[in-house]
């Protein structure tokens, strides 16, 4: 079993979604948490709350991961704090959605960061301490797109894809040393994703869970030392069948579902621009 009750857990993305179902949760079970993300109003807010309502200690740190920098400042920063982080949640990201030549390459680099960099700079920073110590846990929040391409999400499903290489290599590399690791990969969730991505046209297979469900399917796999969770059974089996298929012909099939509608003819017979847009960064 894995230790809650006075320990520590810093939340990337904690203002809203998943992130702030992790709050709610691990607080509720006795740990204090140290909150992330770019809306600093919204973490006092939430952190007073927790601290209300649970009696547990809770810390912001403001910061915009998308940044180059950020993850190590947010280190310092929590180091100044003199909190020992014994589980560290990876969850901020976004996706984009369209033609990937449509897309602004600015706004592709900066899911890259935050999906990608940012996780990475945040576990080296951590899991040294946590080795050392031979106790930690740490959960990288990725998706069921991370089991198979994604056309016209390509970039979020590419990052998605190297969390869950990356936490599994890593889950095979620590998990001797005391050290747990859990790639989370959730299907279609009940949060902002889709309604901040504003792509009307996108779709989206399969019924939408609660954030709370996905943060407890994480947190059993952290409980029980597996490398992964996929929440929900038609998801499991989702990410199973992918690898029981060719490859070229999962993807193909996921070109047609995820195909972006054809835009509407604006006035004057012009045709508007396709509908693309990305999850806000928590």
């Amino acid at each position: 079993m894995f230790s809650y009750t006075g320990k520590t857990a810093l939340i990337t993305g904690a203002s809203s979604g998943i992130g702030e179902a992790f709050t709610h949760i691990l607080a509720a079970r006795g740990m204090n948490v140290v909150l992330v993300a770019r809306s600093e109003d919204k973490l006092r807010a939430l952190a007073q709350q927790l601290s209300e309502q649970h009696g547990i200690r809770a810390d912001v740190v403001p910061a915009d991961l998308c940044l180059e920098g950020a993850a190590p400042e947010v280190y310092r920063r929590t180091q100044g704090l003199g909190v020992p982080v014994d589980l560290l949640v990876n969850n901020a990201g976004f996706g984009t959605y369209g033609g990937f030549d449509t897309l602004a390459l600015e706004r592709e680099h900066e899911a890259i960061m935050l999906n990608v960099t940012a996780l990475v700079d945040l576990t080296h920073a951590f899991v040294p301490v946590m080795a050392e110590r031979k106790a930690g846990g740490i959960i990288n929040v990725a998706s069921i797109a991370a089991f198979q391409p994604l056309p016209y999400h390509a970039v979020y499903g590419a990052s998605k894809a190297f969390v869950l290489s990356f936490s599994l290599a890593l889950w095979a590399e620590y998990r001797k040393r005391g050290v747990r690791v859990v790639a989370l990969c959730p299907g279609p969730t009940a949060t902002n994703f889709f309604t901040v991505l504003a792509a009307p046209e996108m779709p989206v297979m399969g019924k939408r869970h609660t954030p709370e469900a996905v943060v407890m399917a994480g947190l059993r796999a952290l409980e029980q030392g597996r490398p992964y969770a996929v929440e929900g059974r038609r998801n499991a089996f989702g990410a199973q069948l992918t690898h029981m298929t060719p490859l070229a012909l999962t993807t193909r099939v996921f070109a047609r579902v995820m195909h972006p509608h054809k835009p509407e003819a604006a006035p004057g017979g012009e045709r508007s621009a396709t509908p693309l847009a990305s999850q806000s960064r928590p």
